[in-house]
């Protein structure tokens, strides 16, 4: 059986499907494999390096496609290159089925067998598979990094014989894989933490990092989760309630993380322009939802902008900004799917249409899109969600808890607000990746 590596093609991103190490972990299972030529060059990982893990070098998309059972990227591939793949093939991608319905209605056409992998179901057998949490965990640890490039001042306290250096006051608004990881990346560079989140059983994972958790806590806070564990939409009046309490922390900030996604709706629009203009001049804003339409009102996607005397950081895709990590955890995220497909005596797929881990990521299959989430939706109206205005900011009232600080842990997932539910009785109105967006649904550690 022949993998195919392909070289991503979408603006800006950096990432590959594969390294030199998940390579040979493929060639170990009897799979060839076929890298085409330059795909790693952006994530660090050289041509001979796959070479010598046991890649065949493909001169082009087409050589490496040639034969191919199964085909692996990053990014789904837009539909001017659905044509190229092999009819019948399978694709593993991070498809962003919600925002990209049409792409996959054209794999489904070409005959492609397509898994979603940002679909992958939230259960404990899932966890190695999980490519929004790897993606996500990296992306809050860089967004605390170039805040801390991009602020004036040092961020721990530090007593001097020439004075003191107050610590960073640093506000991350959204507690999911990103979130969390944001909040352990601050803790650690010596910052005083608060955290917000909609969702109550965050509070109990902001404390175990050591930050302050910051929320209206009234009924509707309480059951501001759907049953698997993913933020719901708030009311207008919950919402009011969150951007009063915000405005009041947000101007004792010196910098603010956003990283709220909620599935099948625009980001949260949580920082309004009036917030800004209440913040320390010098003070730092990172929208880390900047690709889903942002939750700053300000941001300028891709750009660091200047906005009443504080930065705000809006670069497009945050986890392509650390490729060679992400790269990494990505295909070994990718690998394991992989053994789950793969019979090891046949040396040949062999899935199982029965396994939930199959039933949860599969988008298309026999020419037709089967995924229950998807069935009401219709390509036509994804360019009116874009522009459609998200909703105003969330925002919270402190509660304080002193706790040990500890690393946010792969065995103790917390719940994030960055993953679709794509559960088929899920609703779509409940359900907030990421690798991470508007009535188009969507992708934290």
């Amino acid at each position: 059986m022949k993998i195919a590596i392909l070289k991503e093609r979408r603006t800006q991103e950096t990432r590959v499907a594969a390294s030199p190490e998940s390579v040979k972990k493929l060639v170990g299972l009897g799979i060839q494999v076929a890298v085409e030529k330059g795909a790693g060059s952006a994530a660090a990982f050289t041509d001979s390096a796959f070479k010598e893990a046991g890649a065949e070098i493909a001169g082009d998309a087409a050589a490496a496609l040639k034969d191919a059972a199964l085909v692996l990227k990053v990014r789904g591939p837009e539909v001017k290159e659905v044509g190229a793949l092999p009819k019948g093939c399978v694709l593993a991608a991070i498809l962003d089925p919600f925002r990209s319905l049409e792409e996959v209605q054209a794999l489904a056409g070409a005959g492609v067998t397509a898994f979603a992998m940002d679909f992958m179901p939230r259960i404990t057998r899932a966890q190695s598979m999980d490519v929004l949490s790897s993606q996500a965990n990296l992306a809050g640890y860089k967004a605390v990094v170039d805040a801390a490039a991009e602020f004036g001042r040092a961020f721990p306290l530090m007593m001097t014989a020439a004075g003191k250096v107050t610590p960073a006051q640093v506000l991350v608004m959204g507690a999911g894989v990103a979130g969390l990881q944001a909040i352990a990346t601050a803790k650690r560079l010596g910052a005083l933490v608060s955290a917000t989140d909609v969702r109550p059983a965050a509070k109990e994972q902001v404390e175990s990092l050591g930050g302050k958790f910051v929320a209206v806590e009234d009924e509707e806070f309480k059951q501001a989760e759907s049953a698997g564990g993913y933020a719901k939409e708030m009311s207008d009046a919950y919402k009011q309630k969150q951007a009063e309490l915000i405005a009041e922390t947000i101007k004792k900030m010196d910098v603010v993380i956003t990283t709220a996604l909620i599935p099948g709706r625009p980001a949260p629009r949580l920082v309004t322009t009036e917030m800004v203009k209440s913040m320390k001049p010098g003070s730092v804003i990172v929208d880390l939802a900047i690709d889903n339409g942002g939750n700053v009102e300000a941001s300028e996607a891709g750009k660091v902008a200047v906005k009443h005397g504080v930065k705000i950081v809006a670069h497009r895709n945050l986890p392509g900004r650390l490729a060679s990590d992400t790269s990494t955890l990505y295909a070994n995220n990718l690998f394991n799917f992989v053994a789950l497909l793969f019979d090891k005596e046949k040396k040949d797929l062999a899935i199982d249409w029965d396994d939930e881990i199959v039933k949860g990521t599969l988008v298309a299959k026999d020419g037709k899109v089967v995924h229950p989430a998807l069935e009401t939706l219709e390509p036509a109206r994804k360019p009116a969600a874009k522009k459609a205005a998200a909703p105003k900011a969330s925002t919270p009232k402190a509660s304080t808890k002193k706790t040990t600080s500890s690393e946010p842990s792969a065995d103790k997932r917390p719940e994030t607000d960055e993953k679709p539910d794509t559960s088929p009785t899920s609703k779509t109105s409940e359900t907030p990746e990421a690798g991470a967006t508007g009535e188009e649904q969507k992708n934290g550690e």
